[in-house]
């Protein structure tokens, strides 16, 4: 005989669970037409020079993404459009996620608007904004006397 630790709450905690489960399924396979809101992975990293966005963005084309700066603020946003289904495919599980997306983040380095890029590789959206002269850290020599 095992000793088995009691969970009063243990049944009810996994039945919750199955419930948020299922109902996330339900509305992730929502018809044709509609565009479920996702969003990419991002990291943002900051060098010496410049702040570097690198956002995951598998399996669309450049033309479907935009990038746009105003005050501050950095938009990246775009639509993954779904494959073509054909009657006859048995689809036994769609795990993707398709449609429209928006990110958005304050930038809090003064960077040079004017002299952002962005690149598209691999599935992987890297931008790249060069901060103004003012913002870059200066390193400030101590004298020991």
């Amino acid at each position: 005989m095992a000793i088995v630790r009691w969970r009063p709450f243990g049944d009810l905690a996994d039945w919750t669970d199955e419930v948020e489960r299922r109902i996330r399924r339900m509305f992730r396979e929502e018809p044709e037409g509609d565009s479920p809101m996702w969003a990419p992975r991002v990291d943002i990293k900051e060098t010496a020079d410049a702040l570097e966005v690198h956002a995951e963005i598998p399996g669309m084309k450049k033309e479907d993404i935009n990038v746009s700066m105003k005050e501050g603020i950095l938009s990246i946003s775009g639509e993954k459009k779904t494959e073509e289904r054909d009657e006859g495919d048995n689809w036994h599980r769609i795990e993707r996620m398709f449609g429209t997306f928006r990110r958005s983040f304050y930038i809090p380095t003064e960077v040079d608007e004017t002299k952002v890029k962005a690149a598209y590789k691999d599935g992987v959206l890297t931008i790249t904004m060069p901060k103004k002269e003012e913002a870059k850290r200066k390193e400030i020599p101590i004298q020991v006397e």
